[in-house]
């Protein structure tokens, strides 16, 4: 039999059109976005959005945000939901200031005691999602209101009646740590580019762009590293399948429960992360940091392509959502637009996304 004949028997070595494996792929709204959103802002903001300077100010917010959207996408792939991220932001944030500024400890050792705890916590979600039984919607929600009260109580109790703690760029000035969780990096190429006079400088020489911020790189690591895992590992199977069909995937050796505990500890160790490094930047923190962030975390990573309902999305997607965000927030205020108009605009494109996800994957999977 020719190989031709076993093609046309068998759809399972039947060769796929490159659109069609594109029209596949979940991101594929995400990168639409990007492309609708920065043709939107080219033609109504100031020309100075897009200059280096004007990117560094967009991409900043979104390396913030993407982080956790991408933990969140990894998480919602997986088939569950971490709104307590946010909340999260806010108590790591709390407990890395008093490691630093009220113990005095090195970040050598304040850092991973930050991230452990937050591990811990997020851990705890997740056995309790599974021992038992209940929504991982309800759970964190609950978390959301436990750790954000938690932080709320820890920094008066710490500073003596404040909802502020102070002092933490103070603290971790001169830390060999400190540069690689705040400020900005490379600047030795920026000003070789200025002074080759590829990029703005001022009168004096010095670029308007000092260096790449941080969290930028933090963020685009993140993203690759993700994107490997869930694409050329087998634990990137394991959270698809789990997601897909978690009784199917146990059935077929999968460890389930180990899968979505991890899931939820990573939420939980991004929301520190980016807790450690907004902390040193601003040099200090507050009950209010990270504020609803969980919602526009989930944001990202439905415009990146994630499912409501598990088993389907990708980490690039989120990463691209993410940048949508960073662009919609700061890209206003180029533009003679009302700010205000920021909410409606995301909203939309949430909207926008799922339908136009949902309509592909349809067209392209036949179902219906």
């Amino acid at each position: 039999m020719s190989i031709d004949t076993l093609a046309r028997a068998d759809e399972r070595i039947k060769s796929e059109p490159l659109l069609a494996k594109l029209m596949k792929r979940p991101e594929l709204g995400a990168i639409g976005g990007v492309v609708l959103v920065t043709i939107f802002f080219m033609i109504t903001a100031d020309s100075t959005m897009f200059t280096l300077s004007g990117v560094m100010n967009f991409m900043t917010p979104a390396a913030q945000l993407g982080i956790l959207g991408i933990a969140a996408a990894l998480l919602m792939i997986g088939g569950e939901f971490d709104l307590s991220i946010g909340s999260m932001v806010a108590f790591a944030g709390m407990v890395f200031g008093v490691f630093v500024v009220n113990i005095g400890m090195p970040l050598v050792i304040a850092i991973p005691l930050t991230l452990a705890l937050a591990a811990a916590l997020g851990a705890t979600n997740g056995m309790i999602v599974l021992r038992t039984g209940l929504p991982s919607f309800i759970v964190t929600l609950a978390g959301l209101f436990v750790l954000r009260g938690a932080a709320l109580v820890g920094l008066k109790l710490f500073t003596g009646g404040s909802t502020q703690l102070r002092g933490i760029r103070e603290a971790v000035e001169g830390d060999f740590l400190a540069p690689i969780f705040s400020g900005d990096a490379f600047g030795f190429i920026m000003r070789w580019l200025a002074e080759a006079g590829i990029v703005d400088s001022f009168k004096s020489g010095v670029p308007k762009v000092p260096g790449i911020p941080v969290e930028i790189l933090w963020f685009i690591a993140f993203a690759a590293i993700a994107t490997y895992i869930l694409l050329r590992t087998p634990i990137g199977n394991w959270i698809f399948a789990t997601g897909g069909d978690a009784l199917a995937a146990k059935n077929s050796g999968v460890p389930v429960r180990r899968v979505k505990i991890s899931l939820f500890m990573l939420t939980a160790i991004a929301a520190a992360l980016v807790a450690i490094i907004t902390v040193i930047d601003a040099g200090s923190t507050d009950a209010r940091r990270g504020f609803m962030k969980e919602f526009e975390a989930i944001i990202a990573a439905v415009i990146g392509g994630c499912l409501l309902t598990g088993g389907y999305g990708s980490a690039i997607g989120a990463f691209f959502g993410a940048i949508i965000f960073g662009m919609v927030t700061i890209g206003l205020t180029y533009t003679r637009f009302d700010q205000d108009w920021f909410q409606v605009f995301l909203g939309a494109m949430l909207l926008l996304a799922v339908i136009f996800n949902n309509v592909i994957r349809r067209r392209v999977t036949g179902e219906r």
